[in-house]
């Protein structure tokens, strides 16, 4: 592709159209960011599902990767204006990343061939790499920090894993048994829901950047 052509293709990306739809999308993300639910049933109180992500993939799907990015970023940016952060930024980053992982995977797939099945496909390849993803970061990053940031020992938050599951007694046990299966659950509720509102929603986008 010569450069002239790239820069056509940005250009066509960075429309008043999308950005506006970038900006509402990620106010909606941030909104339903502020809910959360704990499934205390598979891991402690601190961790809990929002269906942010959701107007993340329909931007992405919409209007592509690079969008989704943008709305991530955004949804992010604003949440930490709106409740400032707990955990030095590193909660902040790993959400960007993580979220990332999840939406870049799946809007890529996705615009290889838009039909239903790709769509299947590729938020299935999007939620298991961001549940994979999000496991290795909460072990190695965010479970050592929270530890420090609240001036507690790591065992304490096996514990809290050992308390809902009496065989965890290892950092490993505990991502493997309560962080994974977590996020694999935030992944099939966003994923399903995605999957049945995406297209009407997204011509509702395609209309307002027409």
């Amino acid at each position: 592709m010569s450069d002239i052509e790239k820069n056509k293709n940005k250009k066509s990306f960075f429309t008043t159209g999308n950005m506006v739809s970038c900006a509402m999308l990620s106010a909606c993300a941030t909104i339903l960011m502020l809910f959360e639910i704990p499934l205390t049933f598979i891991a402690p109180s601190f961790y809990k599902i929002d269906l942010s992500e959701l107007p993340v993939l329909i931007g992405a799907f919409s209007m592509g990767p690079v969008a989704g990015v943008i709305i991530e970023l955004l949804k992010v940016l604003l949440n930490l204006v709106i409740n400032g952060t707990e955990t030095a930024f590193v909660g902040e980053i790993a959400n960007f990343v993580v979220g990332c992982t999840y939406v870049v995977p799946a809007a890529i797939i996705y615009q290889h061939k838009k039909t239903k099945g790709t769509a299947l496909l590729s938020l299935l390849v999007g939620g298991v790499m961001m549940s994979l993803l999000s496991t290795v970061i909460n072990a190695f990053v965010m479970l050592p920090m929270y530890a420090k940031l609240f001036d507690m020992p790591v065992s304490a938050i096996i514990e809290m894993g050992s308390a809902i599951f009496p065989f965890v007694d290892s950092m490993f046990d505990f991502c493997l048994v309560c962080v994974l299966p977590f996020n694999l659950i935030k992944a099939l509720v966003v994923s399903t829901i995605t999957f049945f509102i995406y297209k009407p929603l997204s011509v509702l986008i395609k209309g307002l950047n027409n």
